[in-house]
């Protein structure tokens, strides 16, 4: 049940409420608006299939869950007292990096991705650094959406370099440099699905998964290049296997009767 001192932090806790509905609000937007960004954005070498996006309505679920859970007491020592104000900035940069995003404005929105990345990095430190999960609600509504969303933040740092600063894919085909660039880009993310894997005992699973979905999104959708669909590919079932040693991890820990997503004794590795 909801404590009886539910009005502890009420300024922050409502503050939490408008800027969620208006970083949910900005993608319900890129949805709905006539452009349909997410089919007419412009297509790169790394522009994975749209499909991939539908990583944000897993996201927005579970924060709305962490937005209703501030109001318990274990919620309240993780949100209002840990992360604190740090949320609303990250909602607040998100909405402003989206419509820059969708109104094509790629550089400042390149700019604004490495905000959003630092935001959301602060927070995941936080979360796996000083709160443990203390409850199921903790993994599920602090723990796996800010570990989901930083994987997912990784992914579009580097979608949005590629879209402030390489060429378009219907209008230039992938050069050398290009199939350079492409392919240090999938070794990094395939590297950073590994950081995640190793990043605790049991791993970061969800982060994991954010970059392989992002990898395979990444292969189906790249076809005009066959050195680049082939090496999504081959990246792709790496990011796998280090998804499979989360997922291993995290049961080894569950037969051992603690169930956890991270381990506060030991600093993240990404960010």
């Amino acid at each position: 049940m909801a404590d009886s001192s539910w009005k502890d932090g009420i300024l922050l806790k409502i503050t939490n409420i408008i800027v969620y509905f208006l970083f949910l609000g900005s993608n319900i937007y890129t949805v709905a608006s006539p452009s349909s960004i997410y089919f007419n954005a412009k297509e790169t070498y790394i522009t994975p299939a749209p499909w991939a996006f539908l990583i944000w309505t897993l996201i927005h679920i579970l924060l709305l869950g962490t937005i209703i859970y501030q109001f318990f007491p274990l919620g309240k020592q993780t949100i209002i007292d840990g992360i604190s104000w740090r949320f609303p900035l990250l909602a607040i940069l998100n909405a402003i990096y989206v419509n820059l995003w969708a109104s094509h404005h790629y550089i400042v929105a390149f700019i604004f991705s490495l905000f959003v990345s630092s935001a959301v990095t602060h927070i995941y430190y936080i979360v796996k650094k000083h709160h443990s999960p203390q409850a199921t609600a903790d993994e599920l509504f602090v723990h796996l959406p800010f570990s989901l969303y930083h994987g997912w933040t990784t992914v579009l740092v580097v979608l949005t370099a590629f879209e402030a600063f390489g060429v378009n894919a219907l209008e230039h085909g992938a050069g050398v440099w290009t199939k350079v660039f492409v392919f240090l880009a999938l070794f990094f993310l395939e590297g950073t699905a590994a950081t995640y894997a190793f990043s605790t005992p049991e791993g970061d699973l969800p982060a994991s998964i954010a970059i392989a979905w992002s990898l395979w999104g990444i292969f189906e959708h790249q076809r005009g290049s066959g050195f680049i669909h082939w090496t999504a590919l081959a990246f792709a079932i790496l990011a796998l296997i280090w998804v499979f040693k989360g997922a291993f991890g995290l049961f080894n820990r569950s037969r051992s009767g603690r169930i956890a997503l991270s381990d506060e004794e030991r600093a993240p590795l990404v960010g």
